[in-house]
């Protein structure tokens, strides 16, 4: 028999010592902070559907004149939507045909005096339209929103009844006959 070649046992290389453990600091307990809700979950996912507005009280009147029903209300309310719409397209009507005369204007040559002033004119007459329609639309937009609050029919000058039968012809109106004669005066 052969005999068996040893090989030499390698000693383990000594293991160094580990650095004695610090103390941890004391963990600090979390502030508990809640999660904000979705502003979609908070509000609702779907749609909420558009309510007219009620009318909170009904609009004051003069001695001698009925108290206003609420058909009439809603014929004034009704006669208004209609009259937004009908401005709205007036204005759009009337920033088309000033876009057509700034466009056409910009092609002065050969232009003599008189047509240069006529379209001056026409161009300034178009921007006066617009801006007239659009005073008439911010008046109509505050009578609504005068209904809305319950405030309409009263002289936003003097808090007198303006007169049912004025804001029947002229639903806009802000002023009793007596303080827009006055403002008329100055």
């Amino acid at each position: 028999m052969a005999a068996k070649k040893v090989t030499p046992v390698k000693k383990a290389v000594p293991v160094k010592k580990a650095a004695p453990v610090k103390k941890a600091a004391p963990v600090k307990k979390a502030v508990s902070v809640k999660k904000a809700v979705p502003v979609k979950k908070a509000l609702g996912d779907q749609k909420q559907p558009v309510k007219k507005p009620v009318i909170k009280k009904r609009p004051v009147v003069r001695e001698d004149e009925t108290p206003w029903t609420a058909a009439e209300l809603r014929g004034v309310r009704a006669e208004l939507d209609l009259e937004v719409k009908r401005i709205e397209e007036e204005i759009l009507s009337a920033e088309e045909g000033l876009v057509a005369l700034i466009q056409d204007s910009g092609d002065g040559a050969g232009d003599d005096q008189a047509d240069a002033g006529s379209k001056t004119f026409e161009r300034e007459h178009e921007m006066s339209l617009a801006n007239n329609a659009r005073d008439m639309l911010q008046q109509v937009h505050h009578a609504i929103a005068r209904i809305d609050a319950g405030t309409y029919g009263a002289c936003e000058a003097c808090g007198k009844p303006i007169g049912k039968y004025r804001l029947q012809a002229f639903p806009r109106a802000t002023l009793c006959l007596v303080c827009k004669q006055a403002e008329e005066r100055y």
